[in-house]
């Protein structure tokens, strides 16, 4: 599932997120910065600021 979520975030990031920012109005810039190979920090930065769990954040961005 790692590699899917990572290929999903770096083939399509400013598409995904645009969409996490309508649904989460919380989150800020900030916390949705995403550089190539940096998969892990976004997931545990969006991990902490949403309080859902990894595998629930994957999960999300894999639907979006």
């Amino acid at each position: 599932m790692k590699t899917n979520t990572k290929l999903k975030i770096e083939g399509s990031w400013k598409e995904i997120k645009g969409k996490l920012k309508q649904k989460y109005a919380e989150l800020t810039e900030d916390d949705l910065m995403y550089e190539e190979g940096q998969t892990d920090e976004l997931l545990g930065r969006l991990q902490r600021k949403l309080g859902r769990s990894i595998d629930e954040i994957k999960e999300e961005i894999n639907r979006l």
